[in-house]
């Protein structure tokens, strides 16, 4: 059935996901999150060319702890005052490029700095 799709050069149909949509349940270092799609901004919603994304938390805005008191981060969140990473080799300062940041599941990491532990 594949083959025949691709000798008739037949496209799969693309798949949309609605504003609110469950993406996933992530569980790591004790805590669990719901990623929904959604829009980052306002603009994009109000776009007929944007399509809904995963959000993820936004632990800057919104703080949440690992019961030891560690902060939850996202790989893409702009780093703290206590960013330790290569400028040199990359200009990005975010979480994921901080020797402090510990990966968890997906985008969602701790940040072991002793600095911002509650």
């Amino acid at each position: 059935m594949l083959s025949s799709l691709f000798q008739n050069n037949i496209q799969p149909a693309e798949v949309t996901h609605e504003e609110g949509e469950l993406y996933k349940v992530v569980t790591t270092f004790g805590k669990t999150f719901e990623l929904r799609y959604g829009y980052y901004e306002e603009c994009d919603r109000q776009s007929p060319l944007c399509d809904p994304v995963v959000i993820y938390p936004d632990f800057t805005k919104e703080p949440v702890y690992t019961d030891e008191g560690t902060p939850f981060v996202t790989m893409m969140q702009d780093a703290c005052k206590s960013y330790r990473g290569d400028t040199k080799r990359t200009p990005d300062t975010t979480c994921c490029e901080c020797k402090y940041f510990q990966q968890g599941e997906d985008w969602i990491g701790i940040c072991t700095c002793i600095k911002n532990k509650k």
